[in-house]
């Protein structure tokens, strides 16, 4: 009968030879002397067993590694029940010493020694001369840790504290900070009642409290890197609009043909593109090159906007690590997949997690270690607004204490061009012409927009800046309307009623409308007779509801466009002014302007007050069906500071005295071609 002899590593040289034979002794496989193994040919070879093993093994060690991240009944028979190591006398001095030296400090100093404590255990088990290699936030996964490393680093650790810890603990507090907070709430006494790595469940909070907007960072067409920039953008009537992109691969020579039938074309050539999409510091996020090229761009421009917005809100991007903190970010597309098809020998074992929609929530809440829920969004051009009503309902019921709320467009493929030239459905210049005479289309945006936001009480009792307040809120459906892509007045109506009773507000409580305002001949006038019929009512003659769409400046940016909106309202609150919209100096004769309260933002305009807060309606439609309108209001008068100083610039250092994306930092990562 047929024999198959497998073996275990050989001593000597060969593939077994050097560190590679250290590691494998570690895990408890001891090398072959090819003596012994030439010599077990013989003895197995007429076996009655059809597939022998010649092999080494310290089964305690071998299994002690083998069930570190989950338990397994496998080796029962060949693996005795591990006995627990007898505490030396002088381990118990140790301990003692630990405890003691704890007491006397401080929370934050018994969190740093121990941080400390658990860095330099763990540089030990790597074979590290110093900590420098083990930075506090890492993982350690990404720290070169295996499932050996985690046993003989839980059993350092016990052995220094005392504590009898569970196999798994390293996977369970995956870097040093997280261990040591877990390690503080054993060793000290009351240590567990407020540590941020500790499941709390907190008292629910009143169902109609405002949520506070604290924190807004952004990066938009025109080279606008900052909500300071963006309003500048914005005062100045700037056009951010621009010919497509050469650092893409597209073939814009055979892209382009005026004529809107021919296949695999686009009659647009412009639109409003970011710059340097492919520009991210990985080394800053602990990102590793292959990682990095196979990880949407979208997912790297979070990474760099959700820092910044921690920044701006004056809160240490390090520290929110194990809070409970809810990430809501909105998506249409990850159209950059198909770029990898050409690399898969760079980028495999990491396409799933670098393109995969979940994890445009999920990699932020990974990378900034949050504990709150995790969500991604996608109801197309909705889907940021939704993002944020998800989020302030969240923050209502006590499922989280902060919430990153936004959205992320970039085009990877010039495909959405495509798709909307054989719709008709682009304007031929690429601008977005809001509600004007003009408008012929929509103009392709990209962009990515981050708000943090926080019960209102929350917020004053924390003393942070309060920039708006989201007084209400409402999301919705089409359903079966005219059309699967065709707007609907009267769901656009029914979900406008619907914010204003959550926000315990009457339509002449509401100053102006960024509405949707997409440039299409059919969108901008049904948003129109929606708005009319929502907000007419009781709406006094000498009070017109002010309208604009910041697409006419930056385009539509899809999954971004409600971010947009949102943030130019609350500059706009602050400011006291309303910007122009851009391309409507003739009003659409589509909608009947003189029988409706809606007045053409065709220049900016003071927002004076009106003996009360300012209030303003923002509105995002999706192409889906899904319709999301959100009511702002102005920080209440206490909180109002100097505006310019409200988005101050996130011009802290970060780790290493750079600034993620900064000169100083990393370098872009290249954009493959398919």
């Amino acid at each position: 009968h047929a024999i198959a002899l497998a073996y275990g590593p050989w001593a000597a040289d060969g593939m077994a030879a050097g560190e590679t034979a250290e590691g494998l002794r570690r895990r408890g496989f001891t090398p072959l002397a090819p003596e012994a193994a030439v010599a077990a040919l013989g003895r197995w070879v007429n076996a009655p067993e059809p597939a022998p093993v010649v092999a080494e093994v310290d089964w305690s060690r071998f299994v002690a590694a083998f069930t570190a991240a989950r338990p397994s009944r496998l080796f029962d028979r060949v693996a005795p029940a591990p006995v627990p190591e007898a505490q030396r006398p002088e381990a118990d001095a140790a301990t003692s010493g630990l405890r003691a030296r704890l007491a006397a400090l401080p929370a934050t100093g018994q969190e740093n020694l121990l941080v400390d404590l658990v860095r330099a255990e763990a540089a030990a088990v790597l074979g590290h001369d110093s900590t420098d290699q083990v930075p506090a936030g890492r993982a350690f996964r990404e720290l070169g840790f295996d499932s050996l490393a985690a046993v003989q680093l839980r059993d350092r650790l016990g052995r220094t504290t005392g504590l009898t810890l569970p196999s798994t603990v390293v996977f369970d507090h995956p870097s040093a900070a997280e261990l040591a907070r877990f390690l503080r709430t054993e060793l000290v006494a009351g240590a567990a009642d407020g540590g941020p790595a500790v499941g709390v469940v907190a008292a629910r909070p009143a169902a109609d409290e405002p949520i506070a907007i604290v924190s807004m960072a952004c990066r938009f067409p025109g080279g606008v890197s900052s909500p300071q920039e963006l309003w500048e953008l914005l005062l100045d009537g700037g056009d951010a609009i621009g010919p497509m992109p050469t650092d893409r691969g597209w073939d814009l020579a055979a892209l382009f043909d005026s004529d809107p039938d021919r296949v695999g074309t686009s009659y647009a050539r412009s639109g409003g593109f970011l710059d340097g999409v492919a520009d991210f510091d990985a080394a800053f996020f602990g990102i590793n090159p292959r990682e990095a090229l196979a990880m949407d761009p979208q997912q790297r421009l979070l990474l760099h906007t959700t820092w910044e917005t921690f920044e701006r809100a004056g809160i240490d991007p390090h520290r929110v690590r194990g809070s409970a903190t809810g990430v809501f970010m909105g998506t249409n597309g990850q159209d950059y997949a198909t770029l990898l098809l050409g690399a898969r020998s760079e980028v495999e074992g990491y396409q799933a997690t670098g393109n995969g929609a979940s994890v445009v929530s999920g990699r932020l809440a990974y990378s900034f270690g949050l504990h709150g829920p995790a969500v991604t969004v996608d109801t197309a051009c909705s889907s940021s607004l939704v993002a944020l009503h998800l989020a302030a309902q969240a923050l209502r019921s006590g499922e989280c204490d902060l919430a990153l709320a936004g959205g992320v467009t970039v085009m990877s493929t010039p495909g959405a061009f495509l798709e909307f030239s054989r719709q008709r459905g682009l304007a031929a210049d690429g601008r977005v012409k809001a509600f004007g005479a003009d408008a012929d289309g929509t103009g392709w945006g990209e962009g990515v927009g981050v708000l943090l936001l926080q019960r209102l009480s929350d917020a004053r009792r924390d003393g942070r800046r309060i920039l708006a307040v989201v007084r209400g809120s409402a999301v919705n459906q089409d359903g079966a309307s005219n059309g699967l892509t065709a707007p609907n007045g009267p769901a656009q109506q029914r979900v406008i009623r619907q914010a204003l009773a959550n926000a315990g507000l009457t339509p002449a409580d509401v100053d102006a409308i960024e509405a949707h305002g997409t440039g299409t001949t059919l969108g901008d006038p049904i948003e129109a007779q929606a708005l009319t019929a929502a907000y007419g009512p009781d709406r006094p003659a000498d009070r017109p509801l002010w309208l604009g769409s910041v697409k006419s400046n930056i385009g539509h940016t899809q999954a971004a466009a409600g971010a947009a909106s949102l943030i130019k309202m609350v500059l706009a609150l602050r400011h006291g002014t309303l910007p122009a919209t851009l391309h409507a100096d003739e009003p659409s004769p589509h909608v009947d302007w003189a029988a409706s309260p809606l007045a053409l933002l065709t220049e900016a305009r003071p927002w004076e007050p009106a003996g009360r807060p300012r209030r303003a309606g923002v509105s995002s439609f999706g192409i889906s069906g899904t319709n999301a309108h959100v009511i702002l209001e102005q920080a209440p008068a206490e909180e109002l500071v100097d505006p310019a100083g409200s988005v101050d610039p996130a011009g802290r250092a970060g780790p290493g005295g750079a600034a993620p994306g900064s000169a100083a930092g990393g370098a872009g990562v290249p954009w493959p071609v398919s």
